[in-house]
């Protein structure tokens, strides 16, 4: 039993297929100003017990 060949892709639109792949990894993270931090620090390492909203 054979397989099937897979499918050929061609790109023809370069310029939307690269936006793509850098899109693919993007992140994108809102800060706001007047939000308040309510971890202090304990003065050992690792993360503080408290967070803020």
């Amino acid at each position: 039993m054979n397989k099937p060949a897979s499918p050929k892709y061609k790109t023809t639109n370069w310029k939307s297929y690269n936006a793509a792949l850098k899109a693919r990894g993007s992140l994108m993270i809102w800060l706001d100003r007047d939000m308040t931090w309510h971890g202090t620090p304990r003065g050992q390492r690792g993360r503080t017990q408290l967070f803020s909203d």
